[in-house]
């Protein structure tokens, strides 16, 4: 029998949208999991239990365990932003694997499908070696734990101080299961950098305007982007700012409620944000900028790239995303439309309303499934535990001496066009060193000053930034009823943006579900969950 097994997962999760970077979740706080069809399901019934008792059978091929001298061969399933991605023969993906001793089978997926393609390998078995786990807090991933489908890590961490070290402490914590184990590698997240709004400097300063820091003044902001030609065309043709729905929500949310995820603290009881009454402000400021078009009128399809492509297409204003991405994401191809845009007019907002939103210091898991034998799961870690020395995070950062950077006065001076064509940035989606010594120094005096200016307003938006106090929480009974809960709250907010629905829908929903049974025991279960590990 095949070492292969298939798995039935129970109770999936509808997705949460995934910006490049992550936001919103059901009881933690990343992108969850598309529920696989009913006839897959239906067929993965009957062969679940047969199948799973196939645990000590000989694994299939794909985890054969190469000689420990010999290069780790590994397949990896990951996130990428890019198009086209990383090739096989990249120049930047060979240095690291002969850095690591390795040859990796890299299947690089978008954005806007990962989460399909990841429920397709979770519900077949046919789970790649290394396996990112963009929400480890949805049902999919929990069931599939407690069925034995991945390695519990912790008993092996110890041994592998780089991994271990280079992973902010908050993540181990925050990423460990019920049983209080840990059954993947966070992907580390500096987490004073949590996505939140940035906006075109250039177009505050041409329209006299200053950076906004309540709603009021974003909305004026956003209005002024849209309608008074900051682009100096001399169309109606730009936005107020360019995101996905759900980032968008989210984002606005949070300015209005203060809190940042789905549970706000109210004494010693949490409560779910979506019946605070700061939430229908929330939608009411939503639902008017897209009425008055400061939103794209495909607001509610608007997948990764397209939101990307909005902003550096000089066509929006704002967008949702990490300080860091400027010139690695944006600048670049934005100056091949207005070559006088500066690096310091990527500019990131510190607050709006006082809040904005603190990191959990990771962004998904690397999991590793149990059909990989113990010696070749140890490989692994010693790959990813070599790959966090800096001598590999150079690589990744900087690329090749000659080719991505040059070397002036004994500092590495990367050239950014290079970087970004060999696609460097796609493998922090596999491993991301946080070491702040791997920090490309900024090439030109106006990179210098907006990573001043990047730094300045991390360390202000650390003074006011508000965590997600529900992050790893569990409760069963919320495993059960979100995914539909949140797709009904997300179905009729949508519906409300767009006009298709009255606001008073949104007080008819509230006053109809708050109370209802399911909801009322999941509350509960969550304070109880919140207390426990608070150590109350």
């Amino acid at each position: 029998m095949s070492g292969k097994r298939t798995w039935l997962t129970l109770q999936p999760q509808k997705p949460r949208k995934n910006h490049g970077n992550d936001t919103n979740r059901s009881t933690g706080k990343h992108p969850g999991l598309k529920p696989v069809t009913a006839v897959t399901a239906g067929m993965l019934l009957l062969s679940t239990l047969f199948l799973s008792a196939c645990a000590g059978s000989k694994p299939d091929s794909k985890s054969a365990q190469p000689a420990d001298n010999g290069p780790l061969e590994l397949s990896i399933m990951t996130i990428t932003p890019s198009t086209p991605p990383a090739s096989d023969d990249n120049v930047i993906k060979r240095a690291i694997e002969a850095a690591t001793n390795s040859k990796m089978k890299i299947q690089w997926v978008s954005n806007n499908i990962y989460s399909d393609k990841l429920n397709i390998a979770l519900a077949s078995g046919d789970i790649p070696d290394l396996t990112m786990i963009n929400d480890p807090f949805n049902s999919t991933f929990r069931t599939m734990v407690t069925q034995g489908a991945f390695w519990d890590l912790t008993p092996f961490l110890k041994d592998y101080p780089n991994l271990w070290n280079g992973t902010p402490a908050i993540a181990w914590e925050l990423t460990k299961m019920d049983d209080g184990k840990n059954y993947g590698i966070p992907r580390a997240r500096d987490e004073n950098d949590e996505s939140f709004l940035i906006v075109r400097k250039d177009w505050l300063d041409k329209l006299g305007l200053n950076p906004p820091t309540t709603t009021d003044e974003l909305y004026a902001v956003m209005k002024a982007f849209a309608e008074q030609d900051p682009d100096g065309n001399g169309k109606n043709d730009t936005y107020g700012l360019s995101t996905g729905i759900e980032t968008l929500l989210g984002t606005v949310e949070g300015a209005f409620t203060g809190v940042n995820g789905k549970w706000k603290l109210d004494g010693d009881k949490l409560v779910y944000t979506a019946w605070l009454p700061e939430v229908r402000k929330a939608l009411e400021f939503t639902t008017k900028a897209y009425k008055e078009k400061l939103l794209p009128e495909d607001q509610l399809s608007l997948k990764t790239t397209q939101v990307r492509d909005l902003f550096k297409g000089n066509r929006a204003g704002s967008v949702i995303d990490k300080t860091g991405t400027g010139n690695r994401v944006y600048a670049t191809d934005l100056r091949k439309i207005v070559p006088s845009f500066k690096d310091t007019d990527f500019y990131p907002l510190t607050s709006i309303n006082g809040f904005t939103p603190k990191g959990t210091g990771f962004n998904g898991l690397l999991a590793i499934p149990k059909t990989v034998p113990e010696a070749k799961m140890k490989r692994i870690l010693k790959l990813v535990d070599t790959w966090m020395t800096k001598e590999v995070g150079t690589i990744q950062r900087f690329g090749i001496e000659g080719v991505h950077h040059n070397v002036v006065n004994g500092a590495k001076v990367v050239i950014p066009e290079k970087l970004n064509a060999d696609n460097a940035s796609d493998f922090n989606q596999i491993v991301n060193p946080i070491d702040p010594s791997l920090e490309v120094p900024p090439a030109t005096p106006d990179m210098i000053a907006a990573d001043v200016q990047r730094k300045k307003i991390q360390d202000d938006r650390a003074k006011v930034s508000v965590p997600d106090i529900s992050a790893g929480l569990n409760s069963p009974t919320a495993l059960k009823v979100l995914p539909d809960l949140e797709k009904q709250i997300l179905d009729l907010k949508s519906k409300i943006v767009i006009g298709r629905e009255p606001l008073s829908a949104w007080d008819d929903f509230v006053a109809k579900t708050k109370n209802s049974p399911d909801v009322v025991k999941m509350t509960e279960e969550m304070t109880q969950a919140y207390h426990k590990r608070a150590g109350k």
